[in-house]
């Protein structure tokens, strides 16, 4: 079976002692593409370092993360269109809105958003979208730029059936990953209700590992465990999410 993670920061610190044993280890599970999100300019160099050691498995986005959003957000954006008339990169992300941590730059980030939609947009890459505390927010915004050409996954996905209705109405994609296996979690239910057409997989490694290496470091291999409990919890077969996911992330990412 093969996969794709669709999300993760694989130039993160925690991988660094071990980084080319961490990836192959994914390649090996059968993660056999690894999309690398962009947080502002401090995390540019190693995600492109990553990406030309290991050009045929881990590919680079371009943005600015919400969180990442401050004063000198603009100098931070002046950078992103600068990399995006560069260079070739998969997907305009990680953008969005962030309405959990600080609220101090919350019209920036919408303009950050709106701004970096319009790039994807001008470019024809996907828009990976972070909408912690903010899914209304992101969905209405999705709303008002959706041409019928934008694309894009709503990283790390746990609303609610009907946000994810929207989404799906919107024609962007949901990503699920380590906290799907939670306990509490609602996602495979969810799941069960609109089925996988609009769902792709992620890690957002080195976060939220799935069980049973909740709160320990996560990594790309795990993949196949988020498969595995979906496909427990829904009662489809894991070939078939491991065929659907796979599929629909090749649809976002244009392979």
């Amino acid at each position: 079976m093969i996969y794709i993670d669709t999300h993760v920061h694989l130039y993160d610190e925690q991988f660094l002692a071990d980084e080319s044993e961490m990836i192959q280890h994914a390649i090996d599970a059968g993660v056999t593409k690894m999309y690398m999100p962009n947080c502002d300019s401090s995390t540019t160099d190693g995600m492109l370092r990553i990406a030309n050691q290991y050009p045929q498995h881990c590919f680079p986005m371009m943005g600015l993360h919400p969180t990442y959003v401050k004063a000198n957000y603009k100098e931070e954006l002046a950078l992103v269109k600068e990399w995006l008339g560069k260079k070739k990169f998969y997907g305009v992300g990680e953008v969005g809105l962030d309405y959990y941590w600080d609220l101090t730059y919350k019209e920036q980030q919408i303009e950050a958003f709106e701004t970096q939609i319009d790039w994807a947009l001008a470019y024809n890459l996907p828009v990976i979208i972070h909408s912690r505390e903010s899914v209304d927010d992101c969905i209405a915004i999705i709303r008002k730029k959706q041409n019928g050409k934008l694309k894009g996954v709503f990283h790390c996905f746990g609303s609610s059936t009907k946000e994810a209705r929207e989404i799906m109405e919107l024609g962007l994609y949901m990503g699920i990953g380590g906290v799907a296996t939670f306990k509490k979690s609602t996602l495979p239910e969810t799941i069960k209700e609109i089925g996988l057409s609009h769902i792709v997989l992620e890690t957002d490694a080195p976060y939220l590992a799935p069980v049973p290496y909740r709160g320990k470091r996560n990594e790309s291999s795990y993949i196949p465990l988020i498969a595995q409990h979906i496909a427990a919890v829904t009662g489809i077969a894991i070939e078939e999410i491991a065929t659907i996911t796979t599929q629909n992330a090749a649809k976002v990412f244009g392979d």
